[in-house]
């Protein structure tokens, strides 16, 4: 009977709220992908509000009166938790929660739920307990009292009413504790990329909005069976997988967490060790939903996050999918707009030859022999020897005093890295 109560889905009411010199239609298309989030969850949607006011209420975030007035109609459409799309400061979650008598939870929460629900390896796993960790640690006074109403569901997923109900010490140790766990996978995945230098094969990382299409394309790409889907946050631990190309050559692709407006910072810190795999990657597919009316908006959230894992700098191609669900003349417009750009349809294939023609040449694979005279106790050469023997493969080594002469064979894309250590010293 339990399992089957905790399965049922939950009738959630969404509030948005409009402060400030935030468009109306701003906050109605931050309300409508509310949605996308609470049906990902496992929520139903019943009641809508969105709340004019200058700044956010510090007590009820949305004002006593209109708190008030939402506990009504929650009341009468038998809500049984509130979603607010915003985060929350743990005063305004418990005041709102008194008022409206029923759970409430912030859009952080809710795609820390998600999370939960959808991880599904280890690492998975650990990632989304340590964020939802770091977000309920200032949270925990008056934690008891909350958990009491809440009996399961939405907002309740991941560490569970155990850990909640933990002091601050214990919960500081398990922080700790994972964090450390996660540092090992970052080491681990950093001597897996070191050793794909080593063998020399390019890698490529596909990022993207939620949504997008990346899995569809890292299935086309790979010839892989990815589970991929409409739903929100369908890929969340990382997949690596070989593409061969015409030539017969190979290169490795990875598919990444779909990143969203607002992303939790407590996310990105945890999945750093995954999104790792594009700042260190040869090329990053930018995959775009073209056929989306707010791609702009969310062109730019992927950009913020790219910016917070240092991958700006990182090659990139952008790769507008779903044009098979665009008309002629949207399409038309899209082309014209940047000729350069890729414009495809994973679902059907159309224009994934031309980008795969692309990827190939932009991850040459051709090598260039350099010769190099270092001296490894000057710390910049001691950096440099060590990028060679990971990047490279030396030829001969030979050490003369203080002075070290290495030749090796570089990737040609990479080899412009060493430009400085070129010049022998005088």
């Amino acid at each position: 009977m339990t399992e089957r109560r905790l399965a049922a889905r939950e009738r959630a009411a969404l509030v948005g709220l409009v402060t400030g010199a935030m468009r109306r239609a701003d906050a109605e298309q931050s309300l409508e992908e509310l949605a996308g989030l609470a049906d990902a969850a496992g929520a139903d949607v019943v009641v809508r509000a969105l709340q004019e006011r200058p700044t956010p209420d510090p007590g009820t975030f949305i004002g006593r009166g209109k708190a008030k007035a939402l506990a009504l109609a929650c009341a009468e459409a038998r809500v049984d938790l509130v979603i607010v799309d915003n985060e929350l400061t743990p005063a305004q979650l418990r005041e709102l929660q008194d008022v409206v008598a029923c759970k409430v939870v912030d859009r952080t929460q809710l795609i820390l739920d998600i999370f939960a629900k959808r991880a599904r390896t280890r690492e998975g796993k650990l990632q989304v307990e340590l964020a939802q960790l770091k977000y309920l640690l200032p949270r925990l006074v008056g934690a008891s009292s909350a958990l009491s109403r809440l009996g399961g569901g939405i907002g309740t997923r991941g560490p569970g009413e155990t850990k909640l109900e933990m002091d601050r010490r214990r919960i500081r140790t398990r922080i700790k504790v994972i964090g450390d766990e996660i540092e090992q996978v970052r080491k681990r995945r950093g001597q897996l990329r070191e050793r794909r230098d080593k063998a020399m094969v390019p890698t490529v990382a596909l990022v993207g909005y939620t949504n997008a299409g990346k899995t569809t394309l890292f299935n086309r790409l790979t010839k892989s069976d990815a589970v991929a889907s409409d739903a929100l946050f369908v890929t969340l631990d990382p997949l690596v997988r070989r593409m061969r190309l015409p030539d017969e050559r190979e290169l490795l692709v990875s598919d990444t967490v779909g990143f969203i407006d607002r992303l939790p910072h407590a996310l990105v810190a945890a999945f750093r060790a995954t999104l790792e795999e594009a700042a260190d990657a040869d090329l990053i597919l930018h995959v775009i939903d073209a056929s989306h009316p707010e791609r702009e908006r969310m062109i730019a959230a992927v950009m913020r996050v790219l910016e917070g894992v240092h991958a700006l700098t990182v090659p990139r191609f952008e790769v507008y999918n779903k044009i098979d669900q665009m008309t002629a003349d949207e399409r038309a417009a899209l082309e014209k707009a940047d000729p350069a750009r890729f414009c495809i349809s994973a679902a059907t294939g159309e224009g994934c030859d031309a980008l795969v023609e692309a990827v190939a040449a932009a991850v040459a694979l051709d090598r260039q022999r350099v010769s190099v005279e270092l001296d490894p106790d000057d710390p910049a050469d001691h950096e440099r020897l060590r990028w060679i023997f990971r990047h490279g493969r030396v030829v001969s080594q030979v050490t003369i005093g203080t002075r070290t002469r290495i030749e090796a064979d570089v990737p040609r894309r990479l080899a412009g890295q060493l430009q400085p250590a070129e010049t022998p010293h005088a």
